[in-house]
């Protein structure tokens, strides 16, 4: 269990998931982002100890289309944001707890399909034949970065405007659909 969660957690850190985490923490109650973020990563893990191995058989060059496709989607998402009222956080209490982690869980849901870490999981359990100790190691690694990420966002915000914040998350994750494009190019 320690095993996997050193490699899963050092491979997330500097994943999209601490900048989702990051941007959603400045937006809304940590607690609710938490919630749907890691309900989402224990689906993930949950289908890769099932998958074991089956992950790593989709074409690889697919699989980072897609996610560039997606990393696009978001920086497009947050440029064409509406600026109303954009230097005030929203409230917690104007926020319910359904809408928010909802929103968590949808962004990891899709974002992480397929993700190196989900592809690890599945090739660790398989490995080691231990669904329970790699799925546990696994969980607790991802809800350890995403927790990071969240109270980031919100240790963030104190310092730096979030039009700031947003924009410079949406070049982030240009660059990342650039890159993804690029591997599913070059193959």
């Amino acid at each position: 269990m320690a095993i996997v969660f050193g490699l899963v957690f050092v491979a997330e850190l500097p994943d999209k998931t601490a900048l989702a985490g990051l941007v959603l923490g400045t937006r809304y109650r940590a607690s609710y982002v938490f919630a749907g973020v890691a309900a989402a990563f224990a689906v993930h893990v949950a289908l890769a100890i099932a998958a074991g191995s089956v992950l790593t058989l989709l074409p690889h060059q697919i699989l980072q289309a897609l996610t560039g496709v997606l990393f696009l989607g978001g920086a497009l998402m947050l440029l064409m944001k509406k600026d109303e009222a954009e230097e005030e956080v929203r409230k917690p209490e104007n926020q319910s707890f359904w809408k928010v982690s909802g929103a968590g869980f949808m962004l990891i849901l899709v974002a992480e399909f397929g993700d190196l870490t989900q592809i690890m999981t599945a090739n660790l359990a398989a490995k080691y034949d231990d669904p329970l100790s790699v799925g546990l190691g696994a969980v607790l690694a991802l809800w350890s970065v995403a927790a990071i990420g969240i109270v980031g966002g919100k240790a963030l915000l104190k310092r730096v405007p979030l039009a700031l914040i947003t924009k410079i998350a949406a070049v982030a994750m240009l660059a990342m659909a650039g890159f993804s494009f690029y591997e599913a190019i070059a193959g």
